[in-house]
């Protein structure tokens, strides 16, 4: 397989690159964290397994080849993270001692691989950056599986970095309140601006998930 190394460094600037998944890992480190945001991004990667097959067995080009399809699944997607952001603002999903949580681990893993399942621009870029990088005269889907490991590895390893790095944030959000409301506000804000992104841009063929 040609290029292994220049896939991982383009992994690496992909999944450093801020988008819908990093705001949700970061909003719930810093609220509730850092296992909280450590469960979101086990529900993001699982969302890229799942693109992965669909890449593997030709259903992410049958979806992008079918703009209707498209279109739904967008819609979707730009809806979810609507209600992510309503969430927020609503409840804050904030643990506070003494009180109980207010989001399970099992809600933040759903959280996180519907975001990112639900994303088609996960899929375009699977589509279009896979290819580049997989030898045709060779087992075609082994490759793919192989890349698509990689590339989970290392958003795996990215996206712990960002987590640490909110997790620092934790205790001072839990004293004060203030703060904390206005990064809930913040990150609300922020998701509910990638959906109407996602809702409203042109359909694309590749970008950063």
């Amino acid at each position: 397989m040609p290029d292994l190394i220049v896939f991982v460094v383009t992994a690496a600037a992909l999944a450093f690159t801020p988008g819908q998944n990093t705001a949700l890992m970061v909003s719930r480190t810093m609220s509730s964290g850092p296992m909280a945001g450590a469960v979101v991004l086990a529900g993001v990667e699982f969302g890229f397994f799942v693109h992965l097959i669909a890449t593997a067995f030709g259903l992410t080009a049958l979806l992008l080849a079918i703009p209707a399809a498209y279109g739904i699944l967008r819609t979707i997607g730009a809806a979810y993270l609507l209600y992510i952001a309503f969430r927020i603002v609503r409840t804050g999903l904030v643990d506070l001692p003494g009180i109980t949580p207010r989001t399970s681990k099992r809600q933040l893993l759903r959280m996180g691989f519907l975001s990112n399942a639900l994303n088609p621009k996960t899929a375009a870029f699977y589509l279009a950056i896979f290819p580049q990088f997989i030898d045709p005269h060779h087992d075609v889907l082994t490759q793919t599986f192989i890349l698509g490991a990689v590339q989970i590895t290392v958003s795996t390893c990215c996206n712990l970095v960002y987590i640490a790095m909110a997790g620092r944030l934790y205790g001072l959000l839990r004293k004060h309140r203030t703060v904390e409301r206005v990064q809930r506000w913040l990150f609300a804000s922020l998701i509910a601006g990638f959906a109407v992104r996602l809702a409203w841009e042109p359909r694309v063929h590749s970008a950063a998930p």
